[in-house]
Parts: structure tokens; C-alpha cells; sequence
């Protein structure tokens, strides 16, 4: 997940950024610096993030040649 995967997908769903620290169990400082590429977060920060996101209902789409990307799941 890329830091602009992460703030489309929260936007998506309309997520906000305190939101996604709490259901990712993480502060909210780790949210706001990998959204805004301030510092590099840990692979386990990103994968929990990832893992709330789709949780709420989004669903990202890997680079293929369309570029990378996210979109509401189905159903």
C-alpha cells in the first residue's frame, strides 16, 4: 500500500485519520507521517493499516500496468 493508497481509500469511505489509528491500533502521528511520507513506518504498521482499510470495505488494486490504485469491495 502506497501513502496515497491509503489516504484514497480513507477518503473512499470517509475514514478519518484518527478513525484509521484506532481501528489499526497504532497513534495517530504513525498515520499522519506515512500519509504524508515523512518517514517510513514498519512493514507490520502498513499491513495493519491495510488490514482496517479493507475491513471497512475497501479493496486495493495492485500496479498492472494501469497503475495502482483502490475501490469500494462489492456487495
Amino acid at each position: 500500500m502506497t501513502p496515497a493508497q491509503c489516504r484514497a481509500a480513507r477518503a473512499l469511505i470517509g475514514m478519518t485519520q484518527p478513525e484509521l489509528a484506532t481501528a489499526a491500533g497504532f497513534g495517530l502521528s504513525t498515520i499522519v507521517d506515512f500519509e504524508k511520507e515523512r518517514r517510513v513506518v514498519s512493514t507490520t504498521a502498513q499491513i495493519r493499516m491495510r488490514e482496517a482499510l479493507e475491513a471497512a470495505g475497501v479493496e486495493f488494486i495492485a500496479e498492472n500496468g494501469g497503475g495502482a490504485g483502490v475501490r469500494l469491495k462489492k456487495g
